[in-house]
């Protein structure tokens, strides 16, 4: 195929000929051009052929920008397997079209010219060590012909007056799930669109927690239980299930979409830590949500280095002892149980002295937050993601029984938490990918109601190839999300893929509600416009369940350790 005559033949036509072959022969180019970058960036970080820690350091721009582009190559495979699929069930139309070669043209200049890891930060190339020569032969037939046909004006004009027709939310649901997982989808957003949507942005004007009918509620759905196994109460739809109701739910409102991040996190550390005893006391109460968990691990001075943890728990009898202090702990005065990691042994400085419990506490009343004895608390006001409300707490002679050791040895407690961070930032990129989809919906809602210059801002190029944008994204970072969640289903080990899912999910978030709120011009900086909340929200998304930072590092890491194929 000769790119330049196809192009000149095609200028006038939409769709490129061909498209789903293109799609997979920008995945292989991409494919390529990652491995020469993993092998000049190896070169960068290495002594005698091993991985030097301070050159990690020192080449942390390097380092984090071959990750992106490998979250890329990523992207693109999974945009290609998922026009294949589609493809075979008669689906793949207009519209999926458009968005494919959208964001594989938009995605394969940025390979060239540069990736945004951040606002303001952009990994270049040569800044990896690739060459010109690598890069001339990365501009394949077809990455030049998406890139020169499949992100024109053009393209990007048809594909928001498809989102026009559509009011933003059909367009996008040509997703390659099965039937059963659409129907989930069909449930949740007729319950966030009568139970939620109405209500959050009240709920986050006034600081408020969700109230505890809506908690309730979702319980008696199984939100809860919903990757707990059957044997044990729950559901046992594995992850899948769990992206899709994340996903939609936090379309509504990223608190309410949240709730069930903790009991998820307590179920996965107690399947796969904890003793026969403990799945069978916690597991039914956890996915009846009888009881409410929350996650402690977090302290002031530690950060995401959770290996470095002081609080203290003392073995006195038949209880351990915990002093200490933790902090950004999520539902906290409400919580009824604790998954808390704290230091066992005080000789380790490291994650070796570390494990974990399953603390019981009192819920919070109109009196206190914090009625448990030996322990204390505070409220931490935040920008977003107020719903469930963050705290600080401090622990002065807390009781733990001895049985709530989680898994009954001591020192586990880090490897623990570790086997559940897989699940965690699949769920993560779930939200993320439904906060991007609220804020497109507004943005687009916005610009076909205002009127400008005598016409709804919706007809300027500028406004609406940002929807267009947004659109192409989302549909990019879904078919991330679900890869990984896919991975974890089939029992594979899939943390490389749930932080690639995760990473670029918490930059679609954000860059679709600051677009959106820009859409919104000087109205989308008052608060009672709703995008003003979902802009606060989709911030947090890049910071909590491992910074963009740390996700990049650990996703480079991997790949510069275990080989292209780990």
């Amino acid at each position: 195929m000769n790119a330049s005559t196809a192009i000149t033949a095609d200028k006038d036509v939409l769709i490129l000929p061909d498209l789903r072959t293109l799609l997979r022969g920008a995945s292989a180019a991409a494919e390529t051009l990652v491995a020469e970058a993993r092998a000049s960036v190896a070169l960068l970080v290495s002594t005698n052929g091993k991985m030097d820690r301070k050159a990690l350091d020192r080449e942390q721009h390097a380092v984090h920008g071959f990750a992106w582009y490998a979250t890329y190559s990523e992207t693109f495979r999974e945009v290609a397997n998922w026009a294949d699929r589609i493809a075979a069930d008669g689906k793949f139309g207009e519209i999926e079209s458009l968005l494919a070669q959208l964001l594989i043209g938009e995605y394969s200049a940025q390979m060239i010219g540069g990736v945004s890891m951040n606002q303001g930060e952009v990994i270049r190339p040569m800044q990896m060590g690739l060459t010109s020569d690598q890069l001339a032969a990365f501009q394949t037939p077809a990455i030049l012909t998406l890139m020169q046909g499949g992100a024109t004006q053009a393209v990007k004009g048809r594909v928001a007056d498809l989102l026009a027709q559509a009011k933003g939310r059909p367009i996008l649901e040509a997703s390659g799930l099965e039937d059963v997982f659409e129907m989930i989808r069909d449930q949740f957003h007729a319950f966030a669109e009568a139970k939620v949507t109405p209500f959050a942005h009240q709920w986050h004007l006034k600081d408020q927690l969700i109230p505890i009918e809506l908690v309730e509620e979702l319980g008696a759905l199984g939100v809860f239980g919903l990757t707990v196994p059957e044997e044990y109460g729950g559901s046992g739809m594995g992850k899948m299930a769990m992206c899709v109701v994340s996903e939609e739910l936090s379309r509504a409102y990223i608190g309410v979409g949240s709730l069930g991040t903790r009991s998820e996190i307590a179920a996965e550390l107690i399947l796969t830590g904890g003793t026969q005893a403990q799945k069978d006391y916690w597991l039914p109460k956890i996915a009846a949500a009888e009881i409410l968990p929350t996650a402690v691990f977090t302290e002031p001075n530690t950060g995401s280095d959770l290996g470095s943890l002081r609080t203290r728990a003392v073995l006195d009898g038949a209880n351990y002892v915990v002093t200490g202090n933790k902090t950004w702990i999520t539902h906290a005065s409400r919580a009824d149980v604790m998954t808390m990691l704290v230091r066992t042994d005080p000789n380790t400085s490291d994650y070796r002295g570390l494990s974990m419990f399953l603390a019981p506490k009192l819920r919070g009343n109109d009196q206190t937050d914090f009625p448990t004895e030996g322990m204390t608390g505070g409220e931490i006001e935040v920008l977003g993601y107020r719903g469930m409300k963050e705290y600080e707490l401090g622990f002065d002679g807390f009781k733990v029984p001895a049985e709530n050791l989680l898994g009954g040895v001591e020192g586990q407690g880090f490897k623990q938490l570790m086997a559940t961070f897989e699940s965690a930032r699949i769920q993560t990129a779930a939200r993320a990918v439904g906060v991007a989809q609220n804020a497109m919906e507004l943005g687009l809602g916005y610009a076909l109601d205002r009127k400008q210059f005598g016409q709804p801002i919706f007809e300027f190029p500028r406004v609406h190839n940002k929807l267009a944008m947004m659109a192409a994204e989302i549909m990019g970072v879904r078919q991330l999300t679900y890869f990984a969640a896919r991975a974890k289903d089939d029992g594979k080990r899939c943390d490389l893929e749930a932080g690639m899912a995760k990473l670029m999910a918490a930059r679609v978030a954000w860059a679709s509600a600051d677009n959106a709120l820009q859409i919104h011009g000087g109205n989308g900086f008052a608060l009672e416009y709703t995008i003003s909340r979902v802009l606060q929200d989709a911030r947090i998304l890049n910071i909590f369940e491992g910074a963009g930072e740390i996700q990049a590092q650990v996703i480079a890491r991997r790949l510069l350790e275990d080989g292209p194929n780990a």
